[in-house]
């Protein structure tokens, strides 16, 4: 092996594990990335649902008074509509 074969070869080598440690970096950012990712959406869902447990009792009273408003009209309505046809 002459002396340009043995720099081409060391050059490659130099490159080659140039690639390798870009390669690890990536890997270990994805990694990371993926962990933060999931955890911003366990956060996200976790505030979603502590939001409903919080406000769940006040949906309940809008309900409950959606629910009376409706029979109050129910009752006005059968007052004013004629009986016996």
């Amino acid at each position: 092996m002459d002396r340009e074969e043995k720099q081409k070869l060391d050059r490659a080598l130099e490159l080659a594990e140039d690639n390798n440690q870009m390669l690890r970096k990536m890997i270990r950012n994805m990694r990371w990335g993926r962990l933060f990712r999931t955890v911003y959406w366990v956060i996200i869902i976790g505030i979603s649902i502590g939001a409903l447990y919080y406000v769940q009792p006040y949906v309940d009273q809008v309900v409950g008074v959606y629910g009376n408003i409706q029979d109050a009209t129910k009752g006005v309505n059968t007052m004013f509509t004629p009986k016996g046809n």
